[in-house]
This record gives structure tokens, sequence and C-alpha cells, in this order.
């Protein structure tokens, strides 16, 4: 072992020069490494907005798909439909959308409604009636009707499904080239 008054000045300059260059080296793969996690953060937003992109347009063709169809679908459930109005939006005072509905289904009684996705989750179902809550708040000219909620998807597992209509909700669920019903016989949907 090599004690320090046995380390020549020579000796100690070279260890400083080298613990310098091992410092630099350091420096630069940091830096690299800085570079290459900004590239990938990059990468995420930009497939994460692709992705977003690729949801909004799905979402739209379960909506596109579902529209005609609820006409039929709540007639069969003993309610008249008078109009369908798509992406109907309420605003706050400074023109900021608060709500969005994306299927609303009126009669001179009833209001539903509907939230339309690609793959219904239970999340999806929590949202929901969360925004059929606060839905007359939003939109007061609906205040008299009688308010009920349905959600619609391409695909729906089961056990959502099952949730959905524990909930009260009306569930709309793509059957080869038709939507359904899926709520069992007898099913009651609640009223907000």
């Amino acid at each position: 072992m090599t004690t320090a008054a046995e380390i020549s000045w020579d000796d100690l300059k070279a260890m400083i020069l080298g613990l310098a260059e091992q410092s630099k080296e350091t420096d630069r793969r940091m830096q690299e490494t800085d570079r290459r996690m900004q590239e990938t953060d990059r990468r995420i937003r930009a497939l994460e907005r692709q992705l977003g992109r690729l949801g909004n347009r799905l979402g739209q063709f379960v909506q596109d798909m579902v529209e005609p169809a609820v006409v039929r679908l709540f007639q069969e459930q003993g309610i008249p439909v008078h109009r369908v109005m798509p992406n109907v939006r309420a605003r706050d005072d400074a023109g900021q959308t608060v709500m969005e509905i994306d299927l609303l289904v009126i009669n001179g009684d009833h209001a539903i409604a509907v939230e339309c996705k690609s793959r219904l989750t239970t999340d999806d179902v929590d949202e929901h009636l969360e925004r059929l809550s606060r839905f007359k708040a939003a939109f007061p000219e609906y205040a008299d009707k009688l308010l009920h909620g349905a959600v619609a998807a391409m695909g729906a597992p089961d056990e959502v499904v099952r949730y959905a209509e524990k909930q009260g909700l009306y569930v709309l669920v793509q059957a080869d080239d038709d939507v359904v019903v899926r709520n069992q016989p007898g099913f009651t949907p609640r009223t907000w």
C-alpha cells in the first residue's frame, strides 16, 4: 500500500488529471443520457397525442354507430324518441365547456344522456354517473325531464355490463352489425 508520503507530485498530478478526464467522461455520458431521455419523452408525448386522436375517432365511430340505433332501441324500451342530438355541450359564462354529452335523446318527458366508448370500463361508468349527477345544473332547460343514463360501446366485459346495469344505466353494445340493449329483462332505469 502506498502512503501519502510515498506519492510523488507527478503521480498526484497524473491521478488528478485522470480523475478530471473521468469526470469529463461522466459528464458527457450524463448529457447523452439526458438527451436520450428528452428524445424518449418527446416520442412518448407524440404517441400519446396519436393515441388520443385514435381514441377520439373510435369514440366518434361508436357514436355514429349508436346514433341511428337509439331511436329503435329506446322505442323498444317504451320511450318514444323525438330528437337525438350529438355532442351537446354546456358552457360556463367564460365560454369554457363544463359538460359534454355524446348523445342526448329527448322526448316529451324523458332525456337520456348517452356516453359512447370504444371499450367500456367501470371507470367510464363511474365518470358518467358523476356527469349525470351534474346534468340538470349544466342543462337547466332539461330540469323538468326524467333523466336517464346510458352507456354505449363496441365492447364491454360482462362484469362491466352488470355493474352499469346495477347503477341504473342502459347498456348498449355492438353485436355483429347491430347495436343491442344488454340489460336484463325487467330492467328499471335509474332516474336523476
